[in-house]
């Protein structure tokens, strides 16, 4: 059945135009999202590019653009998506903790004076975010560990991470005592960090907590405590989602049962869980490497096809292939 506006007259047409322009509109940004939590960085950034041609000013379209670009690797992009999205919504703290992310990836691959003006400009939009949202528990976790990786000289100091820890306390116990076992870890107290991390499981036995504490047996190179806690994660874990990425990347980085390791990271691909929190074409890049450490080159080659499908323009991916 088609429409035909004819019939209508020529204000009657436009008041139909405007009413059902905002829902497409929106149906564009639903859409470029989804594929984004899919890992489908092509897809989504030509939605948006299309979107943003007709609607300049859409913050959201620029935050979303702006992680297809940071879920690259890609800063500088990132950067300038995340500027324009907060110009656009200045009130955002999401905007705002995307924005802080971007300024401290380019950061952490920066010269060191070029990293010192980006610190500050992180530490701002941090701060920036939390105070517009205090609910925001992923920017206050940000936040923090800004705070305990930093010097006081560009806004850093254990004394205001236990402070934040303490105003999330009431709300987020988890991210608290988290953030708690991060100073007590910096503090070389490790006794004092190793209670902390458990009382981050003990707060809600979140698959994530387990993974952090997990993450810390692996830096303090007790293995079997490492195991238990990941076996712990993934006996709690019910989405299928970016914790078995980071439970791989533990094992991995602890030279630690490699197929366990690569079934976490097929389980993932195959799940409806999937984020940009672990982009599924950088998850079928280290699934790649984990296969090719394991002699399985023909995966691998696989594995890095499947993720150039998804980001054709992912230099990772293209090197691995290249050496496939």
């Amino acid at each position: 059945m088609s429409l035909s506006i004819h019939p209508f007259r020529l204000h009657h047409a436009f008041l139909f135009a405007l009413l059902f322009a905002t829902p497409l509109l929106l149906a564009d940004d639903t859409q470029a999202n989804a594929l984004l939590q899919q890992g489908r960085v092509d897809e989504a950034a030509s939605i948006l590019q299309d979107l943003l041609a007709s609607q300049p000013n859409n913050a959201h379209a620029h935050q979303l653009l702006c992680r297809v670009y940071y879920a690259q690797d890609k800063s500088d992009p990132a950067i300038h998506e995340c500027e324009l999205a907060v110009a656009n919504a200045p009130d955002s703290s999401e905007d705002h903790m995307w924005l802080a992310r971007a300024y401290g990836f380019k950061a952490s691959h920066a010269s060191p004076f070029s990293a010192l003006s980006l610190a500050i400009k992180v530490h701002n939009e941090f701060e920036r975010a939390v105070q517009l949202d205090p609910e925001n528990f992923q920017a206050m976790s940000d936040l923090g560990e800004y705070y305990v990786a930093a010097p006081s000289l560009i806004g850093g100091g254990l004394d205001k991470a236990q402070a934040l820890a303490a105003r999330m306390q009431p709300n987020f116990p988890a991210q608290a005592h988290r953030l708690l076992a991060l100073v007590a870890e910096k503090k070389k107290d490790i006794p004092a960090a190793e209670a902390e991390f458990q009382a981050a499981v003990a707060a809600g036995k979140t698959t994530e907590a387990y993974i952090n504490l997990g993450d810390f047996y692996k830096r303090q190179n007790q293995p079997d405590k490492m195991l238990q806690a990941i076996q712990s994660a993934l006996a709690a874990d019910h989405r299928k989602g970016p914790p078995l990425v980071d439970a791989a990347s533990t094992l991995s980085e602890a030279h630690s049962s490699p197929q366990l390791a690569i079934s976490l990271l097929r389980t993932y691909l195959a799940s409806s869980g999937k984020t940009d929190g672990a982009p599924a074409f950088k998850v079928h890049v280290q699934l790649g490497g984990l296969l090719a450490q394991g002699g399985d080159v023909a995966g691998a080659h696989n594995e890095y096809l499947a993720a150039l499908s998804l980001a054709s323009n992912y230099v990772p991916a293209r090197k691995a292939l290249q050496g496939s």
